[in-house]
């Protein structure tokens, strides 16, 4: 999966993507036109030093990858943490990510996973 980089993506995915939300985390999706899915991550000072922000980061991120291939692609997915993610497990910030993408419709649990 690719990340999202650019501002001008971030600000295209909140202003005309649908919302979903939870305790830890917000899930802007939307159609990208393109053959794969990309990700952005967007954890503010707000939520923690930058320990915390990394640590919240690469949770994310990690979860993400690991069901990367139950996602419908063409979308681009931004995630934005919370406040009361910090402290989080990583068993809460999957859980919450995988439950706002199956209210999204783009996780489908149900879909062929390929060992690689």
């Amino acid at each position: 999966m690719e990340s999202i980089k650019k501002n001008e993506d971030f600000r295209s995915c909140y202003k005309t993507g649908r919302s979903c939300a939870d305790k830890y985390l917000v899930v802007y999706n939307r159609k990208n036109g393109l053959s794969k899915s990309r990700l952005g991550i967007s954890v503010s000072k707000k939520v923690g030093n930058s320990v915390v922000r990394h640590r919240l980061t690469r949770l994310i991120r990690e979860a993400a990858r690991l069901h990367e291939k139950q996602f419908d692609s063409g979308s681009d997915i931004v995630v934005v943490a919370r406040r009361s993610a910090d402290g989080a497990s990583y068993h809460e910030i999957e859980t919450a990510l995988l439950s706002l993408l199956k209210k999204s419709r783009i996780y489908h649990e149900d879909a062929v996973k390929d060992d690689d």
